[in-house]
């Protein structure tokens, strides 16, 4: 049985495949503030995230007919924009993994209680944490990828996804608290 939800936009994506420049643009107005939040978790540039996503759309207009609604159109276009951020990165040569020789995961972090949950004060304390731990966290808790997709994304191996995401799951409790 088709999948609804996978033809979401059905009729505006397969216009943009023909080439409608109207149709392609309520798509980009439809996705583009998503993608660009998307893009600043990552890049954490303003002006850089917007370059991103903006080379992220013209790709995705561009391979518009590899889409064969084997996903959503929105989960399609955010995994051109984070391999386009974390690319980005990449050729800018900053850092995505920070190892700490002298920080190792030996145990589970204390857990924190509901009620010190607070949004804005977990934003602030993922902003303070290295780029390679926000990297991580981003890409793990808020993007939903597992770390094996991480891995491949940051051309790391599965078990060095994990220990940072724990590394950067303490730290950020750590802030937390």
């Amino acid at each position: 049985m088709n999948n609804p939800i996978l033809f979401t936009h059905k009729d505006l994506i397969e216009k943009s495949k023909l080439g409608d420049r109207k149709m392609q643009y309520k798509l980009y107005s439809l996705y583009v503030d998503a993608m660009f939040n998307v893009s600043i978790r990552i890049v954490k540039v303003k002006e850089d995230a917007e370059d991103v996503v903006q080379d992220s759309f013209t790709d995705a207009f561009r391979h518009l007919e590899t889409f064969k609604y084997q996903s959503t159109f929105g989960s399609w276009l955010k995994r051109i924009v984070v391999n386009k951020s974390i690319n980005y990165l990449k050729v800018k040569r900053i850092p995505l993994v920070d190892i700490d020789a002298n920080d190792y995961w030996v145990s589970e972090p204390e857990e924190i209680q509901e009620e010190q949950l607070d949004v804005s004060k977990i934003k602030t304390a993922i902003n303070k944490l290295p780029n390679g731990y926000q990297t991580i966290i981003n890409l793990y808790l808020i993007e939903g990828y597992d770390h094996k997709e991480i891995g491949d994304i940051l051309e790391i191996s599965v078990s060095t996804s994990k220990s940072q995401y724990h590394r950067a799951k303490k730290k950020l409790i750590e802030l937390i608290s």
